[in-house]
């Protein structure tokens, strides 16, 4: 776990294999037999910044990032 409260997520609808996010941050990226890219949801934070760029560059806008906190996190049962 990074400690970052974001996630990174590819929408499989919209990603038509452009592959510019894996031109950008291969060490986040990756584009399976499939041709539907794929990411570590929880990237390091030093490469947080490739992944904004990475989402910004995508054609489709098929990358996002959705912020999470704690608070969202549902509670245990009886709790």
């Amino acid at each position: 776990m990074t400690g970052s409260p974001k996630r990174l997520y590819i929408d499989r609808d919209l990603c038509e294999a452009h592959a510019l996010c894996i031109e950008i941050a291969p060490e986040i990226f990756d584009l399976p037999d499939d041709d539907i890219a794929t990411c570590d949801e929880n990237p390091p934070e030093s490469l947080w910044p490739k992944a904004h760029s990475a989402a910004g560059a995508c054609p489709r806008q098929a990358i996002g990032i959705v912020e999470t906190s704690p608070s969202a996190q549902p509670s245990p049962k009886g709790q």
